[in-house]
Parts: C-alpha cells; sequence; structure tokens
C-alpha cells in the first residue's frame, strides 16, 4: 500500500521550493553561525518558524548544533503551535510521510503507537494541511540528518502537564531529538520586543515557572510543557542566540522576535 503523504504547504513562500536552491540556502544558513557546536550532544532544541530570510539565521544555530549527534539521531519528535485551525490537545496527522522538495521522511509509526492512548492526542489532517511551523524546520534536519522518522505534532489548547506527558512518553535515548517551534513577541517596536524577548528567554534559561503567555511566545504550549520536563528531568539548557526580525531582514517599527535554545541532559541523568 502506498503510504499517504502531506505534500510541502509553504515551499516557495517561507523556503525555496527549487531543492538546488534550497539546499544552498539551508547550508548557507548553517555555514554562516559562528557558535561553534559543543561536545555534548543536545536533547532538546527551540526553534523558530518564519520565513528563512527572517528566522533562518536564528533556527541555523540551533540547528549547527547537531553535527556530532547527527548519526545517532534516527528520531525527531516535532511540536509546534497551530497557527490555521484551532484544536483541543495535540494533533498527529493522518499521513504517513512529510514531503519536502528535499524528499520524504516518515512517520514514526512505533512512536505514533506509543502516544495513541492518551487522551490529549488526536488526529486531524485540517490541523497540518497548510500549518508551517513543523513543516519549516523539516530541510533544516534533511540536510543535518541522515535517515530518521518524525514525529510531528500540532499543538493546540493543552495544558503544560498534557504536553510534559507526550513528550515524555517519546523521550527515547540518543536516538531520539526534541524539538519545539516557537517564535517570541510579535509586532512590537524594535526596543520593546528586546526587552520583552530578553525577560522570556531568561524565564526559558530558569527552566519556569511554565506560565509563559502567548504573547511573550507563539509556541508558549509546547514551551511551557517542555519546561516542567526540562524541569523534572534536570536539563541544562543554553541560549544559542536571541534576535528579531528588524535584526535580519525587515523594518524596526513592528518586529518579530526569534530564539534559539539547546537543552542538554546532565551526563548522570542519562537512563
Amino acid at each position: 500500500m502506498t503510504p499517504t503523504i502531506r505534500p510541502p504547504a509553504v515551499a516557495g513562500s517561507f523556503y525555496p521550493a527549487d531543492p538546488a536552491e534550497l539546499v544552498r540556502t539551508v547550508d548557507e544558513l548553517l555555514a554562516d553561525v559562528s557558535n561553534k557546536p559543543a561536545a555534548a550532544a543536545p536533547k532538546v532544541l527551540i526553534v523558530p518558524h518564519a520565513g528563512y530570510v527572517y528566522s533562518g539565521p536564528v533556527a541555523a544555530s540551533a540547528y549547527a548544533h547537531l553535527k556530532q549527534a547527527a548519526r545517532a539521531i534516527r528520531r525527531v519528535v516535532l511540536l509546534g503551535p497551530v497557527h490555521r485551525v484551532p484544536i483541543r490537545g495535540l494533533a498527529l496527522p493522518e499521513a504517513q510521510a512529510l514531503a519536502t522538495p528535499l524528499g520524504v521522511i516518515p512517520v514514526d509509526a512505533d512512536a505514533v503507537h506509543a502516544i495513541a492512548h492518551l487522551p490529549q492526542v488526536g488526529v486531524s489532517a485540517a490541523a497540518h494541511a497548510l500549518e508551517h511551523s513543523l513543516e519549516v524546520q523539516l530541510p533544516f534536519l534533511q540536510r543535518m540528518l541522515g535517515d530518521f522518522s518524525v514525529v510531528p505534532l500540532a499543538v493546540g489548547d493543552a495544558t503544560p502537564g498534557e504536553v510534559a506527558e507526550v513528550i515524555d512518553a517519546l523521550w527515547g535515548g540518543a536516538e531520539t531529538l526534541i524539538v519545539i517551534s516557537s517564535d517570541l513577541s510579535h509586532y512590537l517596536p524594535y526596543a520593546v520586543a528586546r526587552d520583552v524577548d530578553g525577560e522570556t528567554a531568561q524565564q526559558i534559561l530558569a527552566l519556569g515557572p511554565d506560565t509563559l503567555t502567548h504573547e511573550q511566545a507563539c509556541g508558549a504550549t509546547p514551551v511551557n510543557g517542555l519546561l516542567s520536563v526540562a524541569r523534572r528531568r534536570r536539563l541544562r539548557p543554553a541560549l544559542l542566540d536571541l534576535r528579531n526580525s528588524g535584526d535580519t531582514a525587515g523594518p524596526r517599527d513592528q518586529v518579530v522576535g526569534y530564539s534559539a535554545f539547546a537543552f542538554y541532559e546532565d551526563a548522570a541523568h542519562v537512563h
């Protein structure tokens, strides 16, 4: 039976639709990252999800840190907020694979089975059909990793505990990377955004409280769930990049904030 594939929805708008141009764009963004990856492999990344011209440099600063771990990672658990279709809980796609101009990534059937019993996890083709928060991460992952599967979760109205339960269920070992897709503040003046986003970054670095609002981060719901997990598992957070669209490609009267974080497991707490 041929697997059903979710086609790309924002190729040609958020990122190049031409495969060769997309490879060149992503590779140049990764090559421009100045902060050198740590020796340890991150377990979790927080990355932004705007058009590459705006947030691509910030996203690349996180993905560049996968270089050492790329061979080990076989599964990516990807959580991002819904922008178009409101949903309750977290939604998997109906599709069995996700496509980008760079190829097709299988949805991890074992992982889907592992969380299917959770009441907050459902299936929604509509929530995924036009959603960009997950899709824009895929070309970066395709360029950094070898063969891997994905667990794409569109996050709607959910508590930090409900998100944390899903993250815990899919935690795995070195083979599993968790990626949270979120921008920060939206449409504030440049100087105001810097202050607001700076405070948000400090809250994330302090691992909570997990009370981030959607004014602070559009992906506040999955980020709050992560913070709950990060405290319990004693993850070590690192801020990799904090900028906004006024720093990258846009005017400064109204900007959108972007951040990149990596979270590391203490070797003593890796099971």
